[in-house]
């Protein structure tokens, strides 16, 4: 079960990486800067002179905050569109996320199964261990593949909404005012900082703040969840190994890298981003999860 369902993560993440190289990259001008969406420009003509993908979900998602921008502001047009792209996608991957956080949850007791028949390689155990390990996926009503499900369809989403970002010709012409520093969406983090404009400098630390929370608080929540178990139980509380933890660390550090030399307003989304992973992690938590947990309970 653990090697087929790594198979089709390679697969899919495969097939992921061939649809952003085949249709999902930004055009640029003969500059080699990346082409703005401004509104006089129509779908017909990106979709003509462009990618279908750019057309169908990177065009309406830049118009959407070229229009709102003026009457909300950059910021609060990228935050309205970034929360109702993500509430759209969390409506359709609502079961496929809450599984994806329950996995999290039952890391324990798929730990204990595993070191039940760790260096047992015979047939008959590699068939009792997926037994069992199938047997815990039903006890809590999981479809391990049903997990990747959530990640394939955002995949290209996510894309698109960052696409957006880049292309709008309101973020690209934006600015805004905070404590009394004016900070141009067209500018890096790095030279805002550079200039001794260090405003710069406190919103891609809060950037890097809310982008570590969002990635570690499911694991948060899921250590905090073990260890009042193991209190009701008056035991101490197993230590989970997430195998996905070092990997979530490798992929902050490009990411923050890249980060302070990107335009401003790419910095905005990824706050803006980050707010609303942790409002749907804390969402599926403690109202979906506690709410099925609590179901089996009675069921019991």
């Amino acid at each position: 079960m653990k090697t087929n369902r790594k198979k089709l993560l390679i697969l899919l993440l495969v097939i992921g990486a061939l649809f952003l190289l085949s249709g999902c990259t930004a055009p640029v001008d003969d500059n080699g800067k990346i082409v703005q969406i401004t509104t006089d420009m129509t779908f017909t003509d990106i979709f003509e002179s462009e990618s279908w993908f750019n057309a169908l979900f990177v065009y309406p998602l830049a118009q959407a905050i070229n229009y709102l921008s003026p009457k909300i502001g950059v910021a609060g047009g990228i935050a309205t569109v970034t929360f109702v792209v993500q509430a759209l996608v969390l409506v359709l991957t609502l079961r496929s996320t809450v599984a994806s956080q329950q996995m999290q949850l039952i890391q324990p007791e798929m730990n204990r199964i595993q070191k039940k028949y760790e260096g047992k390689t015979d047939d008959a155990s590699r068939m009792r261990q997926a037994q069992e390990m199938q047997n815990l996926y039903k006890k809590y009503n999981i479809n391990p593949f049903g997990t990747l499900v959530a990640s394939f369809i955002q995949f290209p989403i996510i894309i698109a909404i960052y696409q957006a970002v880049q292309r709008s010709s309101a973020v690209a012409t934006g600015s805004m005012s905070i404590f009394g520093t004016v900070l141009s969406f067209e500018r890096t983090p790095w030279e805002g900082i550079t200039s001794g404009e260090f405003m710069y400098l406190v919103v891609f630390l809060i950037m890097a703040v809310l982008y570590f929370l969002s990635m570690q608080l499911p694991m948060f929540i899921t250590k905090q969840k073990a260890k009042k178990e193991a209190e009701k139980h008056h035991r101490k509380p197993e230590e989970t190994k997430n195998p996905m933890g070092n990997m979530m660390y490798y992929m902050m550090i490009p990411i923050l890298v890249l980060s302070i030399m990107w335009p401003t307003g790419m910095t905005i989304y990824w706050i803006i981003s980050s707010l609303v992973i942790i409002i749907r992690t804390l969402l599926v938590q403690y109202v979906f999860i506690d709410k099925i947990q609590n179901k089996n309970k009675v069921g019991k």
